[in-house]
């Protein structure tokens, strides 16, 4: 063969290589279709599908790795394209930087699919130990399933952990996630992967084993729909306790200004006013953040004489209240050392009262890594790096899920933003609480984020059995029933305020029983089963 003839056919099965690389790469940003505010939960399980059938018919474990790996990048970067827009709001870094960091944390995050493809293929994939591929193969689907629910279980544990996203979370917005409340988000996830498998089986004509996976992943999504619906219809006296949601729709370009604060205050207070003084006792929710002046004593003077006067603040907000009512707010906490220097501060909720008074505090535990603190900050700081939310301290970390007693409305379990989205770790076990508070700040998080925050809220709300009261400064406000349900809500970019009465808690469920050993277990079972179906093939 000619040098030259033999050169081209060299470069054309390169460029052939390259193309196929590609392939796991589009069906990863297909997949993460599926998520809010897309909805295209089709487009998932034919996208997770068809990447099985990849893992499958990988010759070596290394072509399999790769195939999880190019997957997961193009599933994260198009899940967490929302993490470019909080660099648009901290000047002291370029905002491109946004775009280079949904890019890494997507490199990074892609090793947990990359995991699943592995485990997969090593011990279910019949070119493992050199036999040849059956036509469908269910014990991999199995396998994969499993795989997938431990990879994800680790991606939201290890190095303070990222549970953005989990794949059950495809399945909120179409009622299909119930089954949470009996095996949580993680061990879902992994059902969704088999659900995905099952289609596989189908194509290649398997009738057998993808009935029985479709038809079992219908019965765990539909398991238990109605479970609270009934509870949460029963009407409600006209003296019920009221709960009431803000969301005074200031843009968060506007915190740099000199008249931010005074200005969220006022629109705050119009929509929390009491109109009827004959109306019910209201706990109102105020967002993350959103008393801007300082409400607790102790600090030193200067801190009052430039941000302004505790005691005025909480007497302004008391001004607002009858006899009976409350509020639950964010704000910041500030620590100074013995020379009077601030130090840190904390990202808090407190409860105030008609007396002008503070009656309980809550710190978030749960920090954002380069958004409340910067890791390592003495070499980055040194790099130009900042912290994405402006200030010159860091944040300090609470002390973990906390329950807070308010007079006449029960226990309110507290969870600031993101310490929403860590499943099995949101409720203090020893003091349940009669529903969750989730105040955040959603407009760091784009149009794409906020709705994807929503459903991992419902995903908790479904899990623990408890209601969720969440406010944000520009939406999506709600209050979720215990099984997941949306009683009332405030979208995206619109001034308001919902009341409703306080929804009743359920008991503790399966899952806030055992928690996430479930995943272990169910892990195990499926690998167990997998194993049944290649011993009684052979």
């Amino acid at each position: 063969m000619p040098e030259q003839v033999r050169h081209d056919e060299l470069g054309k099965v390169r460029a052939l290589n390259r193309l196929r690389s590609l392939v796991p790469l589009i069906l990863g940003a297909l997949s993460a279709l599926g998520f809010s505010p897309w909805n295209a939960l089709p487009l998932t399980l034919i996208a997770f599908a068809v990447w099985l059938h990849l893992v499958h018919e990988a010759p070596r474990l290394r072509r399999a790795l790769g195939i999880g790996w190019l997957f997961g990048v193009g599933h994260f970067c198009v899940a967490n394209a929302w993490i470019q827009q909080p660099f648009e709001y901290q000047d002291a870094m370029p905002h491109w930087l946004g775009y280079v960091a949904v890019l890494v944390l997507s490199l990074y995050l892609a090793l947990y699919p990359m995991l699943a493809a592995g485990l997969a293929w090593r011990f279910a994939s019949p070119a493992a130990k050199g036999d040849p591929a059956p036509a469908g193969d269910a014990a991999f689907v199995l396998v994969a399933g499993a795989g997938w629910m431990v990879s994800e279980y680790l991606r939201g544990t290890l190095f303070t952990g990222y549970p953005w996203d989990p794949l059950s979370l495809v399945l909120v917005p179409h009622d299909l996630a119930q089954s949470a409340w009996l095996i949580g988000t993680y061990a879902l996830s992994g059902l969704v992967v088999i659900a995905a498998g099952a289609l596989m089986l189908l194509v290649q004509r398997q009738w057998k084993f993808a009935a029985i996976g479709l038809a079992a992943f219908t019965a765990m999504t539909l398991a238990s729909t109605d479970r609270c619906r009934i509870a949460t219809c029963v009407p409600q006296s006209e003296s019920a306790r009221l709960v009431r949601v803000v969301q005074p729709n200031l843009p968060e370009e506007e915190r740099p200004t000199d008249d931010y604060a005074e200005n969220n205050f006022q629109a705050l207070a119009k929509l929390s006013r009491r109109s009827n003084p004959a109306a019910p006792p209201r706990l109102i929710f105020w967002p993350e953040g959103a008393v801007r002046f300082p409400v607790e004593d102790g600090y030193p003077p200067y801190v009052y004489a430039y941000l302004g006067s505790a005691k005025l603040a909480r007497i302004r907000m008391a001004a607002l209240l009858g006899d009976q009512d409350a509020i639950l707010t964010g704000t910041q906490t500030m620590r100074f050392d013995k020379s009077e220097e601030m130090v840190s501060a904390t990202n808090s909720i407190v409860l105030a009262g008609p007396d002008a008074r503070v009656h309980g505090r809550y710190d978030k535990a749960h920090l954002v890594p380069f958004g409340e603190y910067l890791p390592m900050r003495p070499l980055l700081t040194a790099l130009g790096l900042q912290r994405l939310v402006p200030g010159d301290v860091d944040f300090i970390p609470g002390p973990g899920p906390r329950t807070m007693n308010v007079p006449g409305f029960g226990k309110v379990g507290m969870l600031i933003c993101y310490e929403v989205i860590f499943s099995g770790a949101t409720v203090d076990p020893a003091d349940r609480p009669d529903f969750l508070f989730n105040p955040s700040n959603d407009a760091w998080f784009g149009d794409l984020g906020p709705p994807a925050h929503l459903g991992q809220a419902q995903l908790r709300a479904i899990e623990e059995g408890l209601p969720v009261v969440r406010s944000t400064p520009t939406g999506i406000s709600a209050i979720i029933a215990a099984d997941g349900r949306i009683i009332a809500s405030i979208p995206m970019h619109r001034t308001g305020a919902i009341e409703a009465p306080i929804p009743p808690r359920l008991a503790p469920t399966p899952f806030s029983r055992i928690g996430n050993w479930i995943v272990a277990l169910i892990a195990a079972a499926l690998t167990l089963i997998a194993i049944a179906i290649r011993r009684r093939r052979r």
